[in-house]
């Protein structure tokens, strides 16, 4: 099957009859199923601090924030996570944080690698906008993985979002850089914006087959209430905007087939079996909290985060479960890199 057109990706996103939609995701799932297996892969997430420079105007960590106590693990906190993560089986670790660019803190996370090293488990790093040196120097040092989200590939859209020393060409141009490192590179929107309509969310799949993505990290938009976002209506009952993500996942799938795609925790929040529902749509990785409990209601992107106080061993064990009773395997002890990233660069290709 060729890539298919806006017009049947925008058919597909904006499915509401209940018998269609639950064939949109059985045909995304039996594509998961065929390319990848029934199988899960989990990566530990550590959210390192809310600390950021940016003011973009849907986040709950935008700078001007003033509704939240500022954080950042130490370098021995963070390696307590990660070793958690190796002991608890996860065959990998995602390190995010706000976007921050200087110095001290591109020489902080080189040493957090470094001293993850001997854990042996894949890194993803999500901590935004940088320049090629600073990607190079992370990638030297052990990251495997990067996800840079675009929230929008509409330039428009994306300027109404953000601040205006925020550019999209720049975040455009850090994701080909990432790719000049050699890194496995992730992006992804958000479903269900103010302004957004079901053409921006088709041409957003195809903004992620045009750069060639590796990893796919997208859920419906939640208004957080401390953002200047949340004062315009999105237009979506949250019932819709659970929809439309678990749409975006069986559209992205099966226009794109090979890469990885995330189970967002945001599809939790609208509905206390979303990821599970998320898998079912096409989905194939999750990504359980595993820091520190004491930290975790103060990295809120959005509101109703849930999971906010669990314990991260508990949440392990609950997880397993709930994926197991869906049909999933989760692969533990593996680092559950992206098929499309092999197949991409292998020789020949």
């Amino acid at each position: 099957m060729g890539f298919p057109s806006l017009e049947e990706l925008s058919g597909w996103i904006g499915l509401s009859d209940a018998e269609a939609v639950r064939a949109l995701h059985a045909r995304a799932y039996a594509e998961k199923t065929a390319v990848i297996g029934r199988r899960v892969s989990m990566r530990g997430l550590i959210e390192a601090g809310n600390v950021c420079a940016k003011d973009c105007r849907y986040c709950g960590i935008r700078a001007s924030n003033r509704n939240l106590t500022r954080y950042q693990l130490t370098q021995e906190e963070i390696v307590a996570s990660a070793r958690f993560a190796a002991e608890s089986g996860y065959g990998s670790v995602v390190i995010q944080s706000g976007e921050i660019e200087s110095e001290a803190h591109t020489r902080f996370i080189e040493e957090v690698l470094r001293a993850i090293a001997p854990l042996k488990l894949g890194v993803t790093l999500s901590l935004g906008e940088q320049t090629e040196e600073v990607y190079r120097r992370w990638r030297d040092a052990g990251a495997t993985r990067y996800l840079l989200r675009i929230e929008t590939s509409n330039p428009a859209l994306y300027a109404a979002l953000h601040p205006a020393i925020c550019s999209f060409d720049r975040r455009v141009e850090c994701l080909r850089a990432l790719r000049r490192c050699g890194y496995q590179v992730g992006t992804g929107v958000m479903a269900g914006l103010p302004g957004q309509t079901l053409e921006d969310l088709a041409r957003d799949i195809a903004f992620f087959r045009d750069i060639d993505a590796d990893m796919i990290g997208m859920g419906p938009y939640i208004p957080h209430p401390d953002t200047p976002l949340a004062a315009e209506a999105s237009g979506w009952s949250a019932e819709a905007a659970l929809r439309l993500g678990l749409n975006m996942i069986a559209a992205t799938r099966l226009a794109l087939r090979d890469v990885n795609i995330a189970a967002a925790t945001a599809l939790q929040a609208l509905d206390p079996l979303g990821r599970e529902k998320g898998l079912l749509a096409g989905a194939n990785v999750v990504m359980p909290n595993v820091t520190d409990a004491k930290y975790r209601a103060q990295y809120k992107l959005y509101a109703n985060k849930p999971c906010l106080d669990e314990n991260a061993a508990l949440c392990r064990g609950c997880l397993q479960r709930r994926i197991e009773s869906i049909g999933e395997t989760v692969l533990w002890g593996v680092p559950g890199d992206s098929a499309h990233f092999f197949a991409r660069t292998r020789p020949g290709m």
